[in-house]
């Protein structure tokens, strides 16, 4: 078995005393000073996640947009330059082969950022349906990646760089920007639910523009935050994770997921006619929200119950720190699915009163 792949920022991660796991076949943190404070510290003020093990893919030619149209759902046709794109990307039989974000640069070049896990199978997807004047390059292995999430990412990444990262908005970025002395894309983006932004630089580069960050962020309290941390900031604002919301056998749709699914573009996406009948014959399954009543963490795969039996399971669950109360998403006959509808969640043989909630759990302002 091989061992798992450092990221340019491994020595900073044990300089901080980082619990190191395996995940994905990456070696990173799973916490540092500990969970709870790592989601209260990026809610507050702000944190640094090394998200390098991320998979980044180039997509150029003439071609680039339609190749885009065919595999993905949304409509890509409608991105302007220099502005970002959440997607996910179907089999024909409806299942997700994983949700991705897409980065315009004009009409003939895009970046893709793929999922950790999914990056070796996402680009053999693509390669398999390629067709006509487009071109793939996977450069991930090349790529760092860091995010700097909380409400004072913007005073700390103000502080290295000249470029107008104040007045980017939400899901735009800059294709080359100088930071702590560094060409970057930044973009303002994230997977915590908090206002920050999402850094690219070269492996070469990459201590260096950490060392940047972290000098500005000292004033900041900014802190260093691992993957145990960023789960359950992300399941606070209700973002799906692949593997749980979403899989081989969960669709877009029964993830809540319909309005990144562009039904009217000209283009065919693959996918489409499957997707076409769920929607026209009923989900069987339905995303919800649930908040425990009471003691208990739920946890994903516990059953979820009415007097009736049982309506559904949950897909991620865990005691929320923002809140603090339990929360979980869970899938639920779209019957049971109503907001304010008591349910129990079932722990260890035992039932434990919830209730049904909107997602997301947490937004931020």
């Amino acid at each position: 078995m091989s061992e798992p792949t450092k990221t340019p920022f491994y020595e900073r991660h044990l300089e901080h005393k980082g619990k190191m796991v395996d995940y994905s076949g990456w070696n990173l943190p799973v916490q540092f000073e500990g969970i709870i404070a790592e989601v209260l510290q990026t809610r507050r003020q702000a944190a640094l996640f090394d998200v390098s093990h991320m998979g980044e893919v180039l997509v150029k030619g003439k071609g680039a947009l339609a190749f885009l149209q065919r595999v993905l759902t949304n409509n890509i046709a409608a991105l302007q330059d220099n502005r970002i794109m959440y997607s996910p990307l179907c089999y024909p039989d409806g299942g997700t082969v994983d949700d991705i974000l897409v980065y315009r640069y004009d009409e003939a070049s895009y970046l893709l950022v793929v999922n950790a896990g999914n990056a070796g199978k996402d680009y053999e997807w693509f390669k398999e349906n390629l067709s006509g004047e487009a071109e793939l390059e996977n450069i991930s292995p090349q790529t760092a990646q860091l995010a700097l999430q909380g409400p004072k990412s913007a005073a700390i990444l103000k502080a290295v760089t000249g470029a107008p990262v104040e007045g980017l908005r939400y899901y735009h970025f800059l294709p080359r920007a100088e930071v702590a002395g560094v060409d970057c894309i930044v973009s303002r983006t994230g997977y915590t639910g908090e206002d920050g932004f999402e850094l690219y630089c070269r492996n070469e580069d990459a201590l260096k523009l950490w060392d940047g960050l972290w000098e500005a962020g000292k004033p900041h309290g900014l802190a260093p935050v691992g993957l145990g941390a960023r789960d359950v900031l992300r399941l606070e604002a209700g973002l799906p994770l692949y593997g749980h919301e979403l899989s081989t056998e969960l669709s877009p749709l029964e993830a809540g997921l319909g309005r990144f699914v562009s039904f009217a573009k000209e283009t065919a996406f693959i996918g489409r006619e499957a997707l076409m009948r769920k929607k026209e014959e009923g989900l069987k399954k339905k995303l919800a929200g649930i908040e425990m009543l009471g003691r208990g963490i739920p946890r994903e795969g516990y059953p979820v119950k009415t007097g009736e039996g049982e309506i559904g399971w949950v897909s991620s669950g865990t005691y929320s720190p923002t809140l603090d109360k339990s929360v979980a998403m869970v899938f639920l006959d779209p019957r049971e699915a109503v907001a304010g509808k008591e349910v129990s969640v079932v722990i260890r043989k035992k039932e434990y009163p919830a209730k049904v909630v909107k997602i997301p759990f947490y937004r931020r302002g």
